[in-house]
């Protein structure tokens, strides 16, 4: 997978990024690269907005940081979401991405 076509922001605090959300599914997980964008999908559904704090959840466990360094920055009702991570570099997004594809 060409995790080098996700289009990652650094920002003086961290990195933003965009994920394609797929609710509803049997298991949450990894499903690759769609496009430029990382695509996960949550078992979670889509109601009262169990699927966004699932989405931020998962992020954080798979990419070893604390819950509250993971924000959703807009798209909180779209399935197209771009994510903050406080204090974690581009480079370091990525080495952890691999390892988990």
């Amino acid at each position: 997978m060409q995790v080098e076509n996700l289009k990652i922001s650094q920002t003086p605090d961290g990195i933003i990024f965009q994920v394609k959300v797929v609710p509803a599914g049997s298991k949450t997980s990894v499903e690759g690269i769609y496009g430029d964008m990382l695509k996960v999908k949550l078992s979670a559904a889509p109601e009262k907005g169990k699927a966004n704090e699932a989405l931020l959840e998962f992020l954080a466990e798979m990419l070893g940081v604390k819950r509250k360094f993971v924000k959703i920055v807009s798209g909180q009702t779209s399935k197209v979401k771009q994510i903050a991570i406080k204090q974690m570099s581009q480079q370091e997004f990525l080495d952890k991405l691999k390892a988990v594809l």
